[in-house]
């Protein structure tokens, strides 16, 4: 019989490589690591693990048993909490994962209405980018995942997971104060070609080589960074021009410098993922209730 603690070290030891790591990360001692490993093999009557130097490496037993692994977490996760909500044990724990200007924008006012309406639920926030997040999520390592995706990027790549869309942000350009189009109301993407680049976090990053191809012009990206305010401080010190996401400048208040819409306008959606047996969870699903009403506000 498989049990859940030992489908657990299983991932840890695949994804550090090594019992003593898998250990570390777990909070118990590498012989523990050991045996509960042989444990699991004696289970599913089959090696799962090959010894190669000092790493450990999956046997094709191994990768089917870990691939499975997270959904089977994640089933048991959300009837633990369900099970537990129901029977008024705990109001429930949720973790969630959130790009930075979301975590500064909607996270915020969403967590305080879910505090105020249900003070026992405890949430855990973690900051990643997608698709890094998304991955968290169907790793078992999040409940939620806050994520976004650009106008006209194929829908295909969250068909396995709940989709909870919260709002459409758009994409503004940033210059500084005394540049030559901080007074205009709109402006052809087109009117930057020859400026310095100040680039955000990769997926934006590519995002706006693609609009400015389009537009017939490479960008010159002369600085690139995934913290928003050092975008914001560099346009501001006069150093280049920025497209950014609105939600991003609604989280710094941007000095010395304007934002200018951007024409043809180019659009984010902004949604909250979550897996199938998740959504059940009722902490879970208060939880996304309370991201589309701070979205909606």
């Amino acid at each position: 019989m498989i049990e859940a603690r030992h489908l657990r070290v299983l991932r840890a030891v695949a994804a550090t490589g090594s019992f003593s790591a898998a250990g570390r990360e777990l909070g118990c001692t590498q012989p523990a690591v050991s045996q509960q490993m042989k444990a699991l093999e004696a289970s599913v009557g089959t090696p799962l693990l090959i010894r190669t130097g000092r790493e450990m490496r999956l046997t094709e037993a191994g990768e089917a048993l870990v691939k499975h692994a997270a959904s089977i977490l994640s089933g048991l996760t959300a009837a633990e909490e369900e099970v537990a909500a129901i029977a008024g044990l705990r109001a429930g724990r949720v973790r969630l994962v959130s790009f930075p200007s979301g975590s500064s924008t909607l996270v915020p006012t969403a967590l305080a209405a879910l505090r105020a309406a249900h003070p026992g639920t405890r949430v855990f926030l973690e900051e990643a980018e997608p698709p890094e997040s998304v991955e968290k999520l169907r790793d078992g390592d999040c409940d939620i995942a806050l994520a976004f995706r650009y106008e006209g990027t194929g829908g295909e790549e969250w068909d396995d997971l709940v989709v909870r869309p919260l709002l459409t942000d758009r994409l503004v350009a940033l210059v500084p104060e005394r540049h030559r189009l901080a007074a205009a109301g709109s402006v052809a993407i087109g009117e930057f070609a020859g400026e310095s680049w100040i680039a955000g976090c990769p997926r934006c990053r590519g995002q706006l080589v693609e609009v400015c191809r389009g537009a017939g012009f490479e960008p010159r990206i002369d600085f690139a960074t995934d913290d928003y305010p050092a975008v914001v401080g560099l346009v501001g010190a006069g150093l280049g021009v920025a497209v950014l996401p609105e939600l991003a400048i609604e989280s710094v208040r941007p000095k010395r410098a304007r934002t200018v819409t951007v024409e043809p306008p180019v659009r984010r959606e902004i949604v909250a993922l979550t897996l199938p047996d998740l959504a059940q969870v009722p902490a879970v699903a208060a939880t996304l209730d309370r991201l589309a009403r701070a979205a909606a506000r």
